[in-house]
């Protein structure tokens, strides 16, 4: 996949897997999607490592099958570089609503689309 509409598709095939709840309730389905460097910053403003992440995700908003979904909305990306890929959008859960940004890289061992890097900021309820 070297096109780069390619490239996004798969950045934004991976990142709607990792909003599905079945992916997030599984340590196995999210950690071939995770970068091993991993490095989110959150709508609360925590900082969470590869680790922290694997671990909480079946706990976090979106992980429980008859629970509220994340809703994206207005997904875009880009590749900057080869073998990376930023996207932005935006999500809904629960009525609230937040800005993300990801850059997902290519895994020079296997070709596949991790996630390297995640940060989300809330939108101040009455905000376009």
């Amino acid at each position: 996949m070297h096109d780069e509409a390619e490239q996004v598709d798969a950045a934004v095939a991976a990142e709607l897997r990792l909003m599905d709840s079945a992916v997030r309730a599984s340590r196995e389905q999210a950690m071939s999607l995770l970068d091993p460097e991993f490095v989110e910053v959150g709508a609360s403003g925590r900082r969470w490592t590869y680790d922290e992440m694997l671990a909480a995700l079946p706990e976090l908003d979106g992980a429980a099958g008859d629970g509220p979904r994340y809703e994206p909305s207005h997904m875009t990306g880009a590749v900057p570089a080869p073998g990376l890929v930023h996207l932005t959008y935006e999500t809904s859960l629960g009525g609230r609503r937040a800005r993300r940004s990801s850059l997902w890289r290519r895994s020079g061992d296997t070709g596949e689309w991790r996630l390297y890097y995640h940060q989300a900021t809330p939108v101040p309820p009455g905000q376009p």
